[in-house]
């Protein structure tokens, strides 16, 4: 495996990062996680503009065009001969020293990029469904740490799968400070009710994730009103049918929450339509890798 190391490919045991990066001490950086399928890397320029746009909110200069980052994103995958698989692009804020002051990194920012694989879940949960479980950690302040940045501060989404792991459950569901739905550890979640497609707002607390979006854009396509809301628990337990999104869990069917069936406790008939959708999309929206 190669990694890209600020744009040097290196061998993975040669990938080091100082341990003087504000990323190792201080989790100040940000993150895109990238699928590939089929030699298609997935919504890739969608994911270097939201890159860049966390950047832009930390006051991170990339010091790079989103084009190049673009280009340093395929030279991996092709010296790793992807053809489906994940990406992990990580930027830092560098160098500094122990003290806290993002103005003392001055030698500018490292990035590497990872191009391998990622199982999420159980194949046999893509069929059957997946049980989930509301946990009571709290999802994050957008006023302290905005949601919509994927930056390298993960513990509270850590802290929410060690509890869902606790009760047994693969995944959790995050509740924002006012008792509203916000999103899994990793996810963004969807519901139907009466063929209408329901999903937090961005500003309960959830990430703007590529998959949300592109699902969204399926709805759209096949004519199914889809409604961005406040959502609460009372709203998934009465749900007809229910999914999760995300780059590495795709679409997978959520068929019971808390202990409750939902719908008739197995994938509904307009999940398999999203996730059917989804997978010819995958193919062709994004950037070939030739």
């Amino acid at each position: 495996m190669l990694i890209n190391l600020n744009g040097n490919l290196v061998p993975k045991e040669k990938a080091v990062v100082s341990v003087f990066d504000h990323g190792v001490l201080y989790g100040d950086g940000i993150f895109e996680g990238i699928r590939v399928y089929s030699n298609n890397v997935f919504r890739l320029k969608d994911h270097i503009e939201r890159l860049f746009d966390s950047a832009k909110f930390l006051n991170m200069d990339i010091g790079m065009p989103q084009e190049e980052m673009v280009k340093q994103v395929v030279k991996t995958v092709k010296a790793n001969k992807l053809k489906d698989g994940y990406i992990r692009l990580v930027v830092t804020r560098g160098v500094g020293d122990l003290g806290l002051d993002p103005k003392k990194c001055t030698e500018g920012v490292t990035y590497f990029i990872i191009a391998a694989n990622i199982t999420l879940y159980p194949e046999e949960l893509y069929v059957k469904g997946m049980a989930i479980t509301t946990v009571a950690v709290r999802r994050n302040l957008s006023e302290t740490l905005e949601p919509r940045v994927k930056s390298l501060n993960y513990l509270n989404n850590i802290l929410a799968k060690m509890e869902a792991g606790n009760h047994g459950s693969a995944e959790a569901i995050m509740i924002n400070n006012l008792g509203h739905v916000a999103e899994a550890t990793g996810d963004n979640i969807f519901y139907f009710k009466k063929g209408v497609l329901y999903t937090p707002t961005l500003t309960s607390g959830a990430l703007g994730g590529m998959t949300r979006r592109t699902v969204l854009e399926i709805a759209k396509e096949l004519k199914i009103e889809a409604v961005e809301t406040i959502v609460t628990r009372y709203d998934l337990y009465t749900a007809d049918e229910c999914f999760l999104t995300g780059t590495a869990a795709k679409v997978i069917p959520v068929t019971k929450i808390d202990g409750r069936n939902i719908g008739a406790g197995i994938p509904g008939a307009d999940t398999k339509k999203i996730i059917t959708a989804f997978k010819k999309k995958t193919t062709s929206l994004g950037v070939k890798v030739k």
